[in-house]
């Protein structure tokens, strides 16, 4: 099996296991007290979220629509320009972690006409989120963390100098 054959294997066992939790929420959560997980910490809560992250921009589902198909999108087109090294697989990791937590949240705003949200964390009352949110959120911190301090200039030219072509033929 080839790399890009594997990653999208990898990519939908991703949004699987999103979308798992999310059937695992709404069996198990809607219309229930939360459910304790550690106390005064963290909750599993079910929350359907109409809107983005923190609740801006409540029923704005054809906005998160294109923004999930731009992402994916971008991210497509992006992953097939990074080279096959070794040293880049950080780099596509992130991209795959940033489309599954896409992809997921997308497949809930088509099909239910909202984010089925559901891991809380009470000690700083931050917003609930879902696994999907985790995959984005972590995934963007380590890009961020990469691109600053892993790779340099001539590694960042190889992968998105879209003027060049580049030698990409592990199809």
């Amino acid at each position: 099996m080839n790399s890009r054959k594997a990653a999208g294997i990898i990519w939908l066992l991703l949004i699987l296991l999103d979308q798992f939790t999310k059937f695992l929420a709404l069996t198990g959560l809607k219309g229930r007290e939360p459910v304790v997980l550690i106390k005064n910490v963290l909750e599993l809560r079910y929350v359907e979220n109409r809107g983005a992250a923190f609740g801006i921009l409540q029923n704005r589902q054809w906005v998160f629509l294109a923004v999930s198909v731009l992402v994916l999108a971008g991210i497509f087109i992006l992953s097939r320009r990074i080279p096959k090294e070794r040293k880049y697989l950080p780099l596509l990791i992130c991209f795959y972690f940033i489309g599954a937590g896409a992809a997921g949240n997308m497949i809930d705003r088509i099909f239910r006409r909202y984010v089925v949200d559901f891991i809380y964390f009470r000690l700083i009352d931050f917003p609930v989120f879902n696994v999907a949110d985790i995959y984005v959120t972590c995934s963007c911190i380590l890009l961020i963390l990469l691109l600053f301090f892993h790779y340099g200039e001539e590694d960042l030219e190889k992968c998105f100098s879209f003027g060049k072509k580049r030698g990409n033929t592990d199809e």
